[in-house]
C-alpha cells in the first residue's frame, strides 16, 4: 500500500472527526481537542494505517474511543450542544420564521443530547454523517444488526418526544 499523507488522506477527515467529537463530547474546545489528538494519533501510525482497509471508519472509531475514554474519565452529564452556525441561506426568511426554525433545531438538538451515548452516536453517524448501516455498526463495534436495532430505538423516542412536544404546543 502507499504510504499515508496527511494532507491527502488525514486531514479531509477533519470535520467528520468534529462533528462525531461534538456531539460525544458536547463541548466546542473538548471537540476541537479531540479531533487533534484523533489526527495527531492517526499520524503517529501512519506505518500502521497505510495496510488499513477504511481510513475514515478507523479514524471515527479512534475518535469514538478517545471520546468515550476521555467521558469515562470525568463521568459527565449531558449537557447541551452549543449552538453553532448551520444555515447560510441566501434568500433569508423573516424573523418569525428563523426563530421558529431555531427553536425546533435547538429543541431537536437537546432531544438528541439527552439520548443514550450510543443512541446519540448511532443518530449521528448514520442520519447525520450519512455513513451506510456497516460503515456505523463497524465504527460503534456492532453487529449490522446490531446498530440497525440501537438506531430504530433512538429514532422511536425522538419521534415520541416531538410528537409529544407537538401535541402539548412546545
Amino acid at each position: 500500500m502507499r504510504p499515508i499523507d496527511f494532507r491527502q488522506d488525514l486531514l479531509p477527515l477533519k470535520d467528520l472527526i468534529y462533528r462525531l467529537g461534538l456531539r460525544l463530547m458536547q463541548h466546542r474546545e473538548e471537540a476541537e481537542d479531540l479531533t487533534q489528538d484523533c489526527l495527531l494519533k492517526a499520524w503517529s501510525k501512519r506505518e500502521e494505517l497505510a495496510d488499513v482497509d477504511n481510513l475514515k471508519a478507523y479514524c471515527l472509531t479512534m475518535c469514538r474511543n478517545l471520546a468515550l475514554d476521555r467521558l469515562s474519565a470525568h463521568e459527565r452529564s449531558n449537557i447541551s450542544l452549543e449552538q453553532s452556525l448551520t444555515d447560510t441561506c441566501t434568500d433569508e426568511p423573516e424573523p418569525d420564521e428563523q426563530l421558529e426554525r431555531q427553536q425546533r433545531l435547538d429543541y431537536v438538538r437537546h432531544l438528541i443530547d439527552n439520548l443514550p451515548e450510543k443512541q446519540r452516536t448511532a443518530i449521528q453517524l448514520r442520519d447525520i454523517e450519512g455513513l451506510t448501516y456497516q460503515e456505523a455498526a463497524h465504527i460503534m463495534q456492532l453487529s449490522e444488526d446490531n446498530f440497525k436495532v440501537t438506531l430504530h430505538r433512538a429514532r422511536k423516542t425522538l419521534k415520541a418526544a416531538f410528537e409529544k412536544s407537538d401535541r402539548h404546543g412546545l
